[in-house]
């Protein structure tokens, strides 16, 4: 019975510690070009968290079109978004990554 408690207390504070995902609507744009980072080089997406900007794995910078186009590019433009995920080693990992509808 005692063996019991502990493993269930263990789970439990396991399960405590994790990180939850959550659902934001944010400003995503290119890391480098807009939010100032510079923990890499090139163009990369990132989003802001709370006015923290991380670099986000689960989406890429071109997937919503040309990067770099004058009008919609995430190089160029901060564009509103919805996105499920958590931070996770300093990086966001999106699990659904859309463009907000204005």
């Amino acid at each position: 019975m005692k063996n019991l408690f502990i493993l269930s207390s263990i789970v439990l504070f396991l399960s405590c510690t994790q990180p939850k995902e959550k659902t934001f609507i944010t400003d995503a744009s290119c890391g480098q070009c807009q939010f100032g980072l510079k923990s890499q080089k090139g163009c990369d997406l990132a989003i802001k968290v709370n006015d923290k900007a991380y670099f986000i794995d689960g989406a890429h910078i071109d997937d919503f079109g040309d990067a770099h186009d004058e009008n919609i590019g995430f190089c160029n433009v901060v564009r509103k978004v919805e996105v499920t995920g958590k931070v996770e080693d300093g990086r966001f990992k999106a699990t659904s990554f859309k463009i907000a509808k204005k």
